[in-house]
């Protein structure tokens, strides 16, 4: 009976350290995932800004996105 007690101690240790290295993980990769997604409407002013897209196409896509 000890010996049962024993093995479901270590499977509760080490399943406890991989959810722990899992949440860290999720935690550090999910801020940069959030982070680097963009509404429509900043990749639109980004696109402008490098000169992508002319002043007309802007005023048209912008208004589009209302």
């Amino acid at each position: 009976m000890m010996g049962g007690g024993f093995g479901f101690g270590m499977v509760l240790f080490w399943g406890l350290i991989i959810v722990a290295v899992v949440l860290l993980a999720r935690a550090f990769y999910g801020t940069q995932e959030r982070g680097s997604q963009k509404s429509a409407r900043q990749v639109l002013d980004e696109r402008y800004a490098r000169g992508e897209i002319g002043k007309q196409e802007y005023e048209e896509r912008k208004q589009a996105l209302r």
